[in-house]
């Protein structure tokens, strides 16, 4: 058959057609069994691993914890785990404090403790609070536990039925594979969906269909895979006046970034890429290095899932990766914990006596007992910190920080150890060490001269950019010179965590130095720095030209876009309700609290901020019902009442706002400011209950303000303390306040 000219084309065409579809269509993902055959020894090192046992559907393979009638008495009552139909269900208690029958869909984890959830009607798949020990009696194990004892009422954000123990929000996003988590606003409820329950091949190597068609046609590029998860350095090697080996060169590749979009702190605020770009903070906002998660000196306190002591580290800077210590596979150590270090830390050097000043082969000789200690999470998970911190017994004793001798030396105390390190040492070996450490902690115990030293840390290039950053963020209560030019610098840094860093230490400085400062970075190539940047700007709505209001436009609808991505959670709700706020959309703010109260109705912040924008209007009856829906919701967040007692001061209603002050101080006992207002509430009504009060606020903050108030209560109460008061005040405060007193006192006399 001969076809003519016009045919041949048409048919040349659609044969292109198809190889360009075929070519240019995304990347879809086709399950972790595709992957069995051709990588067999990986698939196998993959079974039975952390990553593949994430989550999984219940059943007798998987449920390791007793649910053979057994019954666990908590509290004072009894929970029951057992079986029916083939099926695990619990007997314990529900939102409504009644004990109900819920079945177990799916398990969370395996070692070393096992958790259950419960999926319910709306799509909400919740975690219960009992889990399950799964290590050996030996150990301790074999055992139902509560992980959550102190939240047993409804209104606490981490009562199992609520958004702290929802998996659709808090824990999909790692425990499974390519997970959409589909929630739907206006009913409320999640059509969440995954193309593995567990965290399977794809989960790291990225959709694998291009790569299939690689084994089929070798021109497609790069293995069809677009990752490159290689270790950045090939090779190692001795170089002259160090004691470890030292990387050739360092190739960046994007294993780390793979590895901490789960094993990290972090909140999700979009379902892009954050590897594609090389960025983490197109797709994650990153916990920094405060005092929430951190000791001073960086080392864990709170779950920081590895990631942020990772970057405060040398191994980070000298390229090392998660590969280098742990097969990606097994998730395991590639070596025996003792020598995985010795594989640049030379031994001769490291593994000798003169080093670690232990006995060979002891437990304090190990590396990781006093470079890596241990913290236990969920009762019974110990990890370590892999920030590589050098001890330092003298920050314990001066900050609180933890001291790691103590971790084996449980008899001794930080002066013990300090000694002990002197004497290795031939000095202190602690303010060298980290110095940064001595600096974040004064800056969190609230002062205010820290100005200077923490621009130095931030402008330092030998701290690590996390530290940097997280210097920057201190700077949000001292604006001062120093500070200033610390943020503009640092709003051109390279790392985007610094930038943001920026952002959060630039939040209190005057208008005009604030958008010409920030205002750059509302075209940020990345997400999380440009969006922050937007709600940092935006309180200055009122004030900016339509220029400016156009400039912001872009970066704000990012902001706004990141509140719908998580839609499920009030604080997003409350966020838009600011924004809006700002730009005096009043019914749409209102709108936007009431969704957040609706979506989680224990979230304070919402009632508190509703409340402040009617009393903006001036309509405080409406703030005052507001509150008390408020206190009804969640009775025991002290911001409600405190805000309710300010709201009946306004409406001179003055009993009851001193009852709300003294329920707010009451719920908050270390908030020095609470029991401030509360005795002002007093003053003139109750004045010898305002003194008492008043010397609380002052017992907490050691604050010259409360003391001046103090004395000047007890002088015009005409008490016999106020002398003694006043002696105290001159060793604290300026002459000329304590004269300003001393005066008033002898008019009195």
């Amino acid at each position: 058959m001969i076809l003519s000219r016009k045919l041949v084309n048409i048919f040349i065409f659609f044969i292109a057609l198809i190889v360009f579809q075929h070519s240019s269509r995304a990347a879809e993902f086709v399950g972790s069994k595709q992957c069995q055959s051709c990588h067999q020894q990986e698939f196998k090192a993959w079974q039975g691993s952390h990553h593949d046992m994430a989550m999984k559907h219940a059943d007798d393979k998987s449920v390791l914890g007793d649910f053979n009638g057994f019954s666990f008495k908590n509290a004072g009552e009894i929970n029951k785990f057992f079986k029916k139909d083939q099926q695990f269900w619990v007997n314990i208690a529900g939102p409504d404090g009644k004990f109900h029958d819920y079945r177990i869909k799916y398990t969370f984890g395996f070692e070393p403790l096992q958790q259950y959830m419960v999926e319910f009607d709306d799509g909400r798949i919740q975690l219960i609070p009992f889990a399950w020990d799964s290590r050996t009696q030996q150990d301790g194990g074999q055992r139902w536990f509560n992980l959550y004892p102190e939240f047993t009422k409804n209104h606490q954000d981490f009562f199992w039925t609520n958004t702290g123990q929802n998996w659709n929000y808090m824990c999909a996003d790692c425990h499974s594979t390519n997970v959409q988590k589909n929630f739907d606003v206006k009913t409320n409820s999640y059509k969440t969906t995954y193309s593995e329950i567990n965290v399977g091949c794809e989960a790291c190597h990225g959709p694998a269909s291009k790569h299939i068609d690689w084994t089929k046609d070798k021109k497609v590029k790069d293995f069809g895979f677009s990752r490159d998860l290689s270790k950045q350095v090939k090779k190692w090697v001795v170089k002259d006046g160090f004691d470890t080996l030292k990387p050739e060169s360092i190739h960046a590749t994007q294993q780390t970034l793979v590895c901490a979009q789960c094993h990290s702190r972090r909140t999700q605020i979009s379902g892009n890429s954050h590897i594609k770009g090389n960025e983490f903070g197109e797709r994650y906002l990153l916990a920094l290095i405060t005092n929430d998660n951190y000791y001073p000196d960086g080392q864990i306190y709170d779950e920081d899932f590895v990631y942020g002591s990772f970057l405060q580290s040398k191994m980070q800077e000298n390229g090392v990766v998660c590969s280098n210590c742990h097969d990606p596979h097994t998730a395991q150590l590639t070596m025996p914990e003792e020598v995985v270090c010795l594989q640049c830390h030379q031994p001769q050097v490291y593994a000798q006596k003169s080093h670690h000043q232990h006995q060979e082969n002891s437990t304090g000789a190990q590396c990781v007992n006093c470079h890596m200690p241990e913290t236990t999470y969920m009762e019974v998970d110990d990890r370590r910190d892999h920030g590589w911190h050098k001890p330092n017994p003298g920050m314990a004793q001066q900050f609180g920080t933890p001291d790691i001798c103590l971790s084996c030396h449980k008899d001794k105390n930080s002066q013990w150890s300090g000694e002990f390190v002197k004497q290795w040492f031939n000095k202190n070996a602690i303010t060298d060490e980290e110095p940064f450490a001595p600096i974040f902690a004064i800056a969190d115990g609230g002062y205010q001269n820290m100005a200077s030293q923490l621009s130095k840390i931030a402008q330092s290039q030998q701290y690590a950019d996390i530290i940097r950053a997280s210097a920057l963020v201190r700077m949000a209560n001292i604006p001062d010179t120093n500070t200033l030019i610390a943020i503009a610098r640092n709003v051109k840094h390279p790392d985007s965590n610094v930038r943001r860093g920026a952002i959060d230490g630039a939040v209190n400085i005057n208008p005009g130095e604030k958008w010409r400062i920030l205002s750059p970075l509302l075209t940020d190539k990345v997400l999380s720095v440009r969006s922050e940047a937007a709600m940092a700007l935006v309180p200055l709505w009122s004030m900016l030209t339509a220029e400016q209001q156009r400039a912001l436009k872009a970066p704000l609808a990012d902001y706004m876009a990141i509140q719908d991505f998580n839609a499920d959670r009030g604080y997003a709700h409350t966020n838009k309700a600011i924004v809006f706020g700002y730009q005096n959309k009043i019914s749409l703010a209102n709108k936007a609290y009431q969704r957040s109260m609706r979506i989680e109705p224990y979230f304070a912040p919402a009632y508190v901020n509703m409340a402040e924008l009617y009393r903006q209007q001036g309509q405080n009856l409406e703030a005052i019902n507001t509150l008390l829906l408020g206190s009804k919701a969640n009775p025991s967040d002290s911001n409600i009442p405190y805000s309710l007692g300010l709201a009946y001061i306004r409406s001179k209603k003055i009993q009851l706002a001193q009852q709300s002050l003294l329920t707010a101080a009451t719920l908050a006992a270390s908030n020095a400011n609470y029991y401030y207002v509360y005795a002002l509430s007093l003053r003139g009504d109750k004045d010898k209950a305002a003194e008492q009060a008043m010397a609380k606020a002052y017992k907490i903050s050691r604050s010259p303000q409360h003391l001046y108030a103090l004395c000047e209560m007890q002088i015009n109460n005409r008490s016999f303390q106020a002398k003694a008061c006043l002696q105290a005040l001159a060793k604290i405060a300026p002459a000329s306040a304590v004269n300003t007193l001393k005066n008033r006192l002898e008019e009195l006399q």
